[in-house]
Parts: C-alpha cells; sequence; structure tokens
C-alpha cells in the first residue's frame, strides 16, 4: 500500500479555554488571602490598573468634594457588586442577577429580630454594607495590633539554658537538644547522634537531658508521653507508687479498663478517679503553647441579614478586597504619546489584560453572589431553628437552579465563608448528604442526623445507655431510615464511645463526668 499526502477538510465541536476564562476560573476558586495577593501583583505589573481610593483620593484634589458620578475613564468596578443586595422582589431578577431568591419565612416559624440577630452574628468580621462596622469611620478594626508577639518554644528555652548552664560545652549540647524537639515539646533526636556529633559522650548529653528536663514547661524533653506525665506529676509531688503504676500501664487508661487499673494501682475505686482526674490536669503536649503562629482571621465574603420585610439581605463583603479601576484616561495619553509600534502595542496589552481582570472579578462576585442566595433561600430553616434544620443539599441542585455547572458551583463556595445570624460558616458546611425519611417523605440531612444522635446520647441515663441498635429505632420512630453501621459512623465522628464503654464510664467512680469521648482520653 502506497503512502500518500493529501489535505482533508473536517468539522467538529470542541472546547477551547482560552487564557481569560482560564483566569476567571483560577479566580473564582481563589479565597481573599489569595486572591488579594493576586490583585496586588497585577496593580504593581499593569500601569493602567490603579485602586479605587487611589482614584477617589485624586478626583477629590481635583475638585471640592468627591463626584457626583463615575468618571468616564472607569470600565468596571467589580466593588459595587458588592453593594448590591439580593431580596424577594421582582426587582432584583429583573436586574440580571439570575438567582430566584425566595426567603419568606414559613409561616410555622418565628423570623429572629434583626438586631438580635445581629448581635448574634457578629463573631468575626464587621457588618460591611448593613450600617455597622469597626469604628466611627467605617473600617474595621485592625485586630492584629492587639496581638503581642509571641515567643517561640526554642527561644524560650535557650533563655532558661543561659541560666542554669555555665560551661559553654553544655550549652552546645543544650542547643543541640534543643533542635531535637518537635512542636509537642517531645525529644526526638538521637543522643548518640548528638554525642558524635560534638565529640562528647553519650553520659554528658544525658546529663545535659535531665537538667533541661527541669525547665518550663514542666514536661518538654520528654521522650514519650509516660516521661512528660511523670515529669508534671514529680513537679506536684503527686509520682508516688500507685500513679506510677497507672503511668506505666497508660493503654489500659485509654481502653477504660478501671478494673485492670485498680488491680495493678492497687487502690479503690474513689482513689482512682482522683488519680484519673489529676492526670486529666496535666498538659500531654507542653509546647504547643509556645510560638504558634496567630491563625489568620477567616474573612466573610458574604453576610446575611435578617431583614425586617421577613427576608433575608444577602450581601457580598465590599470590603474584603480591594476595588480595581482601568484608567483609560492615561492608556490614551501614552498611546498618543508613544513613538514606536512596539508602544502602542505594550499599551493595548495591558489595557486588554486590565479590562479582563476587571470583568473576571465583576463575574466572580456575581457568581458567588448567586450561589450564596441559593444556600440561604434553600437552607433558610437552619437560619431559624439551627442544625436539626438542615436539608439536604448538593452542589448539582443549586447548579441546577442558578443555571451553572457544579463545577462552577464546587470553585464559588470553595475556601468561601458566609456571616450569618448563627455565625460564621463556610459555604461547603451547608452541603450535606441526605437521609431517606421512614415515610417517604422529604428526606434528612446528615448533619441534622449526627445533631439527633449526639442529643440522644447526651440525655441517656447511666442505667439505659442506648445501644446503636437501640439509636437506630428511636430514629426510625421519629421518621428517619437509618442502618446500625451508619449510626456507628457518625458515633465515630462525633468522638462518642460505643455503648459498653459509656456504660462502663457512667457505673465508674467517673460516672459523674460526661460520657463523650473526650472524657478520660489520653493523647498521645
Amino acid at each position: 500500500m502506497a503512502l500518500s499526502a493529501k489535505l482533508t477538510m473536517r468539522q467538529g465541536q470542541t472546547m477551547v479555554l482560552t487564557p481569560q476564562l482560564l483566569q476567571a476560573i483560577k479566580l473564582l476558586q481563589m479565597p481573599n488571602i489569595e486572591l488579594s495577593a493576586f490583585i496586588e501583583n497585577e496593580l504593581a505589573s499593569n500601569p493602567l490598573l490603579e485602586r479605587g481610593e487611589d482614584f477617589e483620593a485624586r478626583e477629590a484634589v481635583r475638585v471640592d468634594g468627591p463626584p457626583e458620578a463615575p468618571a468616564p475613564d472607569v470600565v468596571a468596578e467589580p466593588g459595587d457588586w458588592a453593594s448590591d443586595s439580593l431580596e424577594t422582589n421582582s426587582a432584583a431578577l429583573e436586574a440580571g442577577l439570575g438567582t430566584e431568591v425566595e426567603n419568606v419565612f414559613d409561616a410555622d416559624r418565628t423570623a429572629p429580630e434583626p438586631a438580635a440577630s445581629l448581635g448574634e452574628g457578629l463573631a468575626t468580621g464587621s457588618w460591611a454594607g448593613v450600617g455597622g462596622g469597626g469604628s466611627e469611620s467605617g473600617e474595621a478594626p485592625d485586630l492584629e495590633a492587639y496581638v503581642s508577639e509571641t515567643t517561640s518554644l526554642h527561644d524560650h528555652l535557650e533563655r532558661q539554658a543561659g541560666v542554669i548552664l555555665v560551661d559553654p560545652a553544655e550549652r552546645m549540647i543544650a542547643s543541640a537538644l534543643i533542635d531535637g524537639l518537635d512542636e509537642a515539646g517531645y525529644f526526638v533526636g538521637s543522643l548518640d547522634e548528638i554525642a558524635e556529633r560534638l565529640g562528647t559522650t553519650r553520659k554528658a548529653v544525658e546529663d545535659v537531658l535531665v537538667r533541661m528536663q527541669t525547665l518550663e514547661p514542666t514536661g518538654v524533653f520528654a521522650r514519650g508521653l509516660a516521661e512528660c506525665l511523670a515529669l508534671q506529676l514529680r513537679e506536684r509531688d503527686r509520682f508516688d507508687p500507685a500513679m506510677a503504676a497507672m503511668i506505666a500501664n497508660l493503654p489500659a487508661l485509654a481502653r477504660r479498663d478501671f478494673a485492670l487499673l485498680r488491680k495493678v494501682c492497687g487502690v479503690d475505686d474513689e482513689d482512682l478517679a482522683d488519680m484519673i482526674a489529676e492526670i486529666k490536669r496535666l498538659e500531654p503536649k507542653p509546647g504547643r503553647a509556645f510560638g504558634d503562629p496567630v491563625g489568620a482571621t477567616a474573612i466573610p465574603d458574604v453576610y446575611v441579614v435578617a431583614a425586617h420585610d421577613r427576608t433575608w439581605r444577602v450581601e457580598l463583603n465590599s470590603q474584603a478586597l480591594p476595588r480595581v479601576l482601568v484608567n483609560e484616561t492615561y492608556a490614551a495619553v501614552i498611546r498618543r504619546g508613544a513613538s514606536r509600534e512596539e508602544d502602542k502595542q505594550y499599551v493595548s496589552t495591558q489595557l486588554q489584560s486590565a479590562n479582563w481582570l476587571t470583568k473576571s472579578l465583576e463575574q466572580r462576585a456575581r457568581t458567588i453572589l448567586n450561589v450564596a442566595s441559593e444556600i440561604v433561600r434553600r437552607q433558610d430553616a437552619f437560619l431559624v431553628e439551627g442544625v436539626s434544620a438542615l436539608r439536604p443539599l448538593n452542589l448539582k441542585m443549586i447548579g441546577e437552579a442558578i443555571g451553572v455547572h457544579e463545577s462552577t458551583v464546587s470553585r464559588a463556595t470553595a475556601h468561601k465563608f458566609i456571616q450569618t445570624p448563627r455565625g460564621l460558616f463556610e459555604m461547603k458546611y451547608f452541603f450535606t448528604a441526605a437521609i431517606a425519611a421512614a415515610d417517604s417523605g422529604e428526606a434528612h440531612s446528615a448533619e441534622a442526623v449526627r445533631q439527633r444522635i449526639r442529643q440522644m446520647i447526651d440525655e441517656e441515663k447511666p442505667d439505659d445507655v442506648l445501644s446503636d441498635d437501640s439509636i437506630v429505632d428511636r430514629l426510625r420512630k421519629a421518621g428517619v431510615v437509618v442502618a446500625r453501621r451508619t449510626v456507628a459512623k457518625y458515633r465515630d465522628s462525633l468522638r462518642i464511645p460505643s455503648s459498653v464503654e459509656r456504660r462502663k464510664l457512667k457505673m465508674s467512680p467517673l460516672g459523674a463526668q460526661r460520657s463523650r469521648g473526650d472524657s478520660v482520653t489520653v493523647e498521645a
């Protein structure tokens, strides 16, 4: 068969992701912190982009007072979307927001008072666009200004070692030992390796280690949980033979084998309860109190406020991101003064990039607002009644309601937070699996079922501890169809022990304590 070259024409449909579309997708899934950094980089690299604050300041200098209307050189201002609110009226739908918002309270539920809701919901952040703020000027308070500099565990121990150790050789060993600590304060290095590296003996390193174990916080430089607890008990003068026997049998304490503990410690029920209470007051990770970085405050992307007309107002946080404007006047000035063709091409490229950025930010704001509005519409019962009223929800349901693909909904809700009258929640929190109803009615949310299981176990009596089968029967009577293995899985996720362990705990001298999973937990 002879090989030959020929030209053919074929027609087909393919999806091409342009650089602009890729940028829009990338911006949509970015959290506020990453998006702010991205915008700062664009402002530094593109001379045609400027902050909205800089434009307003320049206009305030040029004229006496702020301008009454936006300047004609402003192409797009994503911050404008943050001031829009979606309410239950036809005007919002006619504005092209693409979201059917129906947030009217049910007749059998009472809408919370807006003032009480606002006071209850101020967990973090300020209520931008609702008349609230962190100060009289409307700016959010600088929380980092009230956070003092933290001292790392390494520096804390170095200062103490400089006081108790005089010999320079011992100080070198101490520095090597400090370098061998993990975040919890445990020594995870090798004594032999330190001795070989510093040219000394293992005994010299062990002697310094013993002295370093006397530093604060008590328990540092321990080589295991048992040694850490023993160091703290010795400082409190509570490390007697009975307590030493309990420390040597920590696995039995973890599995709540009180019969074995009474036998090996030689104590009765009352003394055993006192010993366990003493151990619970110890710190299993003495180093975690030092050097913890200040956690970044979760900034709400969306606010939900109870309005006086028995609706929910959904608003974007206008203070979360800087406003970005395109200065076309500056672009025209540069283009007129440019003599070389490459200069004109550079201005055109930067102008196109700036316009695409502002359009992508506008689309991002629109998508997040539509998704948040649909979540509020479907989960309005949660805003009134709490977790027990959560409804089953998935990405596909939101996507079909607002006319986008579920992958778009996933990107719009990733690492995004919504401030509600009940606190600050990640948007992903409102997506829960469905549990079938016994009467073929409306399905139940998995999170709501988890909450019911927690409540049942919290209310059980010592002489009537509920087994997983009993919980299944009670849920079935309440109209929830769930398997026993599902109950066991939800119970484990809540860190609640089995019925056998809870009965053993409630019938022991520790029965007065809570029978939750963290009641007698030995943290490794």
